[in-house]
């Protein structure tokens, strides 16, 4: 008799394949989900195999989806707009990946009256933390089955070794290339790279782990200049300022900055990072068209608002950026300060004209119609509607409290020792 219905996150690889099989050991009906259009690096994913590998070995139902364009909307643009980056240098693209994955997983469980989901997360890892705070927040009654938290499950397999003997015993096609000495997980915002020979924090990175971008070495020796548009803080068209290429809907304009930064090898980054369970992990990570955004959203943001919203808003990204870090996307708070940053986005618009250049992105110009900047106020030729002698009376005030803490710092320090 069957426990029940669980749909697995189903990547095709060594582990999902063995999870599903085990899944099936232990008496339950197994639906599995596939992200569709995740991986951008060139290479088409044989989603076909996938589907067939999925039913052979036991999948009751397969569900393939693509959820790029969601993906780059509902996802990648308010990060965008929040500047979300984790600890001063990571751009999230691992974390802002899950709750758009659990979400569509979640609504397969509803739509098939699974009682359960699963996945091939690690028990040490902030992605079980991401998948499961999301399903539980659109799903409360749903049950998890997270296999390398379970005992009888991490005991018996304890290693690749294990995985591949249970594999050609139970039929699992295994790969026949040997898998790369270090974990990788790709999405259309990045590749993320470690674990394994990576877990050495002083081991240089070998040359040939980048997927995505060009080593910046070996890049064009002529930049390509862009121009991209702003309205309310997104993205609405970049074009080559060279050859007229444009781009104009949301997943197109992603696409061709992942083209662009990759081909300058832009956005290779090696960190140590505070995972959210409570230990450091060392991550390699590729992020060409999120960083050229990055640096292009945050030039238009600082030429159309105010210093103090923008000081507040900077306060708002940073906590926004934890929260998705620790996978609280779809916690009250965390759709509180959502709606408190696409608010301030309401005149991040114009337009940022820039450079992509040997793993660099350089910010050429910019133009707004919502624009706070005054040529003339700030011209060192004309006086503006401004009296330099404001100045002083402006100064005096600040002053105050500077006078005073020195005054009484400089008492203390009269005073005879004993």
């Amino acid at each position: 008799m069957s426990k029940g219905t669980v749909v697995l996150a189903y990547s095709g690889g060594l582990d999902t394949s063995c999870i599903l099989v085990w899944l099936k050991e232990e008496g339950y009906d197994v639906i599995t989900y596939l992200v569709r259009g995740q991986a951008d690096i060139g290479q088409e994913e044989d989603f076909v195999a996938a589907r067939k590998k999925a039913e052979s070995l036991g999948a009751t139902k397969v569900f393939i989806e693509d959820l790029r364009e969601e993906f780059v909307e509902e996802f990648i643009w308010p990060s965008v707009q929040a500047s979300a980056i984790y600890e001063d240098r990571y751009l999230l693209g691992t974390s802002i990946a899950r709750p758009c994955i659990a979400r569509r997983q979640v609504q397969i469980a509803r739509r098939e009256g699974a009682q359960y989901v699963s996945h091939g997360a690690t028990g040490k890892g902030n992605d079980q933390i991401r998948f499961e705070l999301t399903c539980y927040a659109l799903y409360p009654e749903v049950k998890i089955i997270a296999p390398w938290r379970i005992p009888e499950f991490y005991n018996r397999f304890r290693g690749r070794k294990d995985l591949m003997e249970y594999a050609e015993k139970h039929g699992i096609p295994v790969p026949v290339t040997p898998k790369a000495p270090w974990s990788m997980d790709a999405n259309l915002m990045h590749i993320s790279y470690e674990s394994g020979i990576l877990e050495n924090p002083k081991s240089h990175a070998p040359s040939d782990l980048y997927l995505m971008t060009k080593n910046p070495e070996d890049a064009p020796n002529s930049p390509d200049l862009l121009e991209i548009h702003f309205k309310r803080g997104v993205p609405t068209q970049v074009t080559h300022l060279k050859d007229g290429t444009s781009k104009n809907t949301p997943l197109e304009i992603f696409s061709y900055l992942n083209q662009i930064g990759g081909k300058h090898g832009v956005g290779r980054i090696d960190i140590v990072e505070n995972r959210f369970i409570g230990m450091k992990s060392r991550g390699i990570y590729e992020t060409p068209g999120g960083t050229i955004l990055y640096q292009a959203h945050l030039d238009v943001e600082a030429f159309t608002m105010d210093r103090e919203v923008r000081r507040i808003k900077q306060s708002l990204g940073i906590k926004f950026s934890e929260m998705l870090y620790n996978g609280f996307w779809f916690s009250p708070e965390c759709e509180f300060v959502r709606y408190c940053i696409e608010k301030s986005q309401e005149s991040v618009e114009g337009r940022v004209q820039l450079s992509v250049f040997k793993g660099q992105v350089y910010i050429l110009g910019r133009q707004s119609p919502k624009s706070l900047y005054n040529e003339e106020l700030v011209s060192m030729d004309v006086q503006g509607d401004y009296d330099p002698c404001d100045a002083s009376g402006f100064i005096k005030i600040n002053a105050v409290r500077l006078r005073e803490h020195h005054r009484l710092q400089g008492a203390a320090d009269s005073k005879p020792q004993d």
